[in-house]
């Protein structure tokens, strides 16, 4: 009896498209003739499909193969040998690239004779589409130091070190609130530096899961797992440039131990492989909140954070910097103006006193967008951004800081006035100003009663803005 007889027997069809129905994997099931006569809901989800358009039909009518590879189910049903665990990348009938990793068996009968072959598929496009899209390649750094606006003290402070560590290969630790810049003062670092004709790679570390980062870091071996295939990692990629690991404290303790041993050896090791290779990489990490808070509570190792801050470059946000809103603001509306075709001259001064009493929670980042905003606004003929123009969120968000208090005068607020959060930072603010007066305002002296590094005390002086004229 052949597949297509058994297929006819009375009620076995119904029971077995049920049964496969119900399973969440794909199923693709082909007769001798190379006829699709069982195609599950999942494969019709995992390739895109319409069932209805796939049964009756032969695979290579309705889905192409690279470089005329042929089909694994067809492979199966030509050769009568089995394939487990293979990757496959095809395309559907609409086009769009589809890639899964197959266990495949040809279907015999009593007589030994192949009647058919069964596919079952595992869906990986999602995660190929992620590894792809989360690489930046050579060629993608368009920013130099020439591009950093800024005159106020702390900020030209920030960048003249920056310059200074275009001359060696060591390790930087950029530290930084979303939206100061840090990126941009990574391609300045690698773009002043001997390595800026060599690659430059970011890689957001908290944009993938665990499972994938490992992986794309070092780089995987050909069967070292499921599916795995030969692929060179981040630090391959980078050789002779710049890696940039953004978001550093959202790496998991185990990747973050491997990452110290890639940078004190200067070796990587890929996964599932056995021998080392050398590597010329100069890694870059960015962290968005103190590092003093990440060792403690836990998101960053303290002999991670060693090895990465040979050089630390702590950036201000805008909240420090606020002389700078005017250099900053211009060059936006020159920026939008080109974009949009517009020819608008500058903000208003109620404007730009609203701009300097707001606290830019997310800083030179929020900035650009408001600009932005305001100017989608604009009427025909206007010159000036207005109050009007601001987006109403924008505004809203403004007129209720100002209508909170600045500042908080009682040495201990009362209880049940302040979340919990606020009440320790004043709290440390207060202790650190203590602490600084009781040394005379010596930094390195606070820093080593508070048990904490300088570049930590000076972070959080300027965090706090406590009163110390050496900040």
């Amino acid at each position: 009896m052949d597949l297509n007889q058994m297929m006819r027997i009375e009620g076995f069809q119904t029971i077995l498209h049920s049964l496969v129905d119900v399973i969440d994997i794909g199923i693709h099931i082909i007769d001798r003739n190379g006829l699709t006569v069982i195609y599950n809901k999942k494969m019709a989800e995992i390739e895109g499909m319409d069932s209805k358009d796939v049964l009756g039909e032969k695979i290579h009518d309705i889905f192409k193969f690279k470089e005329e590879t042929e089909s694994t189910l067809v492979r199966a049903l030509h050769s009568g040998h089995a394939t487990e665990n293979s990757k496959q990348t095809y395309f559907n009938s609409l086009g769009q690239e589809i890639s899964t990793i197959n266990n495949t068996y040809p279907i015999f009968d009593t007589s030994q004779n192949i009647i058919g072959a069964i596919e079952v598929a595992k869906d990986i496009t999602n995660l190929e589409r992620i590894i792809k899209d989360n690489i930046l390649n050579k060629g993608d750094t368009k920013y130099t130091f020439d591009c950093i606006l800024g005159v106020s003290a702390n900020f030209l402070e920030v960048i003249e070190m920056s310059k200074r560590s275009t001359r060696t290969s060591s390790t930087i630790l950029i530290v930084g609130e979303t939206g100061t810049g840090k990126e941009l003062f990574a391609q300045s670092i690698h773009n002043g530096s001997s390595r800026s004709k060599h690659p430059f790679i970011s890689q957001n570390c908290a944009a993938l899961p665990d499972s994938l980062i490992e992986g794309i870091l070092f780089g995987t071996k050909k069967g070292a797992f499921t599916g795995s295939v030969e692929r060179p990692g981040l630090f391959e990629q980078a050789e002779g440039g710049t890696l940039l690991l953004d978001e550093i404290n959202s790496l998991n303790p185990n990747l973050q131990a491997k990452l110290l041993r890639a940078l004190q050896e200067r070796k990587i090791r890929r996964v599932g492989d056995t021998k080392d290779k050398n590597i010329d990489v100069r890694v870059i990490a960015t962290i968005n909140e103190d590092p003093i808070d990440a060792i403690s509570n836990g998101h960053l190792r303290k002999d991670l954070y060693y090895r990465l801050s040979v050089v630390s470059l702590f950036i201000p946000p805008l909240r420090e910097r606020k002389e700078d809103i005017p250099l900053l603001a211009q060059s936006f509306i020159n920026k939008f103006n080109a974009l949009f075709e517009l020819d608008i001259e500058g903000i208003s001064e109620e404007v730009y006193e609203l701009f300097y009493d707001y606290d830019w929670h997310g800083n030179v980042r929020e900035l650009e967008h408001i600009i932005e905003g305001a100017m989608n606004l604009l009427e025909p003929g206007d010159k000036n951004i207005e109050i009007s123009h601001l987006p109403t969120l924008f505004k809203k968000k403004a007129n209720r800081e100002e209508a909170e208090p600045k500042s908080i005068v009682d040495p201990i607020p009362p209880v049940g006035t302040l979340p919990l959060e606020d009440y320790i930072a004043h709290t440390e603010k207060l202790y650190l100003e203590k602490v600084l007066k009781e040394h005379d305002q010596n930094i390195s002296q606070a820093a080593k009663a508070l048990n904490i590094s300088r570049q930590s005390l000076q972070y959080r002086l300027k965090k706090y803005q406590a009163k110390n004229p050496l900040t």
